[in-house]
């Protein structure tokens, strides 16, 4: 059948197939861990060669860097605006639904040292200014090596001006990189194929280490994360696409095969590489998409801001922990700031919560005891919103600052009619 050879079909099987081994073999299941890790090493491995080629080409032939800063303003203008939405959804949701009422957990219930990695970890974290002079790479070499996505782009912004400058001595670098860029999206290709059995393998391991019995337990707040973020996708994300001309619906279906990824391996930088290529295709210049998809990784992250906030509230409301209005507003401007250094890999979200709670201190951090064993199902739900907030992002910039081109983006248009009114403007 035609459908077996579709990815999207074949990693959607793979999730399903790992899942209930999973179920019925949890130690089987447990041991298939190596294969989602080592599919989002590979990912990993080709993000930083992708952005620096991707941008650089881009940059080198715009030629106006005037241009290069309009885009990169309007980005961080937006990633402030709707990710302060997503905090702020999640704290209304948080506090209408009460997820963590009926806890009770007291001190002596909690087990710290559950947490102990991540608050170490959260207390080794960034100030400000640290955060900012950690984006400039120690040497030119050690950004790739790191796999730091704002070094890369950093380095890739300065090369790409740079070589803009020279003008036609610039072309042959240019066109190199050009090719090089078109090589590291073939090594893409060949790499995503196997994402069907690391979905498998990540899928098993997670229902055969953590079981569906902890679901049970903590239902009402993962249903609360999943609701919540699917009302942020279908209202917030859907209406500014609708206001900007494009159908959500349209741009699922052009990125789904990338979606199932993101589901089936819980990170959403697996998928960043189809991503770039997809909103490419879509009609975005590729300056935009290179500026705007690597930043957004680690300052558009609506989906973790959502699973911060009630996250937050659901341990300050089981361990009855009361906050007032004040507080939580606290709670909230203090997000606005920890929640743009968490990035887009499994786990990176809980030690976020863990800076946040312990910067805070009105909720104990002990209480992220609570919620550890079902965090690894709910980072479904944050990648997968942080994955089509991005993606809504990248149209939405290029719709913005004039970098679209309307007759390749047909089959993402709320109204097919404006791919052709674009023609016609473009003919005339």
């Amino acid at each position: 059948m035609r459908v077996f050879r579709h990815l999207y079909f074949q990693v959607l099987l793979g999730i399903i197939i790992g899942g209930l081994i999973g179920y019925f073999w949890p130690a089987f299941g447990t041991d298939l861990k190596p294969l989602g890790d080592a599919f989002v090493n590979l990912v990993k491995m080709l993000i930083g060669p992708i952005i620096f080629t991707t941008v650089v080409v881009g940059l080198a032939g715009m030629g106006d860097l005037k241009k290069v800063g309009r885009v990169g303003f309007w980005a961080l203008l937006y990633f402030e605006i709707v990710t302060t939405f997503a905090l702020i959804i999640g704290l209304v949701v948080a506090n209408v639904f009460t997820p963590g009422a009926g806890f009770h957990a007291t001190a002596a219930s909690l087990d710290a040292k559950a947490v102990a990695s991540y608050a170490g970890a959260a207390a080794k974290g960034m100030g400000m200014v640290d955060y900012l002079m950690h984006i400039i790479p120690k040497t030119f070499v050690s950004a790739f090596a790191e796999g730091d996505i704002l070094q890369v782009l950093l380095l890739a912004i300065l090369f790409g001006m740079a070589l803009g400058r020279l003008g036609d001595h610039g072309r042959p670098v240019l066109n190199l990189l050009h090719d090089v860029a078109r090589v590291f999206f073939g090594i893409v290709s060949i790499v995503t194929r196997v994402a069907p059995l690391a979905a498998a393998g990540a899928m098993a391991f997670t229902i055969g280490r953590y079981g569906i019995g902890t679901l049970a337990q903590l239902g009402k707040l993962m249903l609360c994360v999943y609701l919540t973020c699917a009302i942020f996708i279908f209202a917030v994300l859907g209406g500014i696409a609708r206001g900007f001309g494009f159908s959500l619906w349209k741009i699922l279906k052009l990125i789904r095969e990338e979606l199932l990824i993101v589901i089936g391996t819980s990170s959403s930088e697996s998928a960043l590489p189809g991503l770039m290529a997809k909103m490419e295709r879509a009609g975005c210049a590729r300056p935009v998409v290179g500026i705007v998809v690597p930043s957004g990784y680690s300052f558009n992250l609506d989906g973790t801001c959502i699973y911060l906030t009630m996250a937050a509230m659901f341990i300050a409301q089981a361990t009855d922990t009361p906050l007032s209005l004040s507080q939580q507003i606290g709670l909230l401007v203090v997000l606005l700031i920890t929640s743009k250094g968490a990035a887009g890999v499994t786990g990176s979200g809980f030690i976020t919560l863990a800076a946040t709670l312990a910067s805070t201190g009105h909720v104990p951090v002990a209480g992220m005891a609570l919620i550890l064993g079902v965090d690894r199902f709910m980072s479904e739900a944050r990648a997968i919103t942080n994955f089509i907030g991005n993606a809504v992002a990248t149209l939405v910039v290029a719709r913005w600052t004039k970098d679209f081109d309307l007759t390749q983006a047909g089959e993402i248009l709320a109204d097919p009619q404006q791919a052709n009114a674009g023609a016609s403007t473009a003919a005339r």
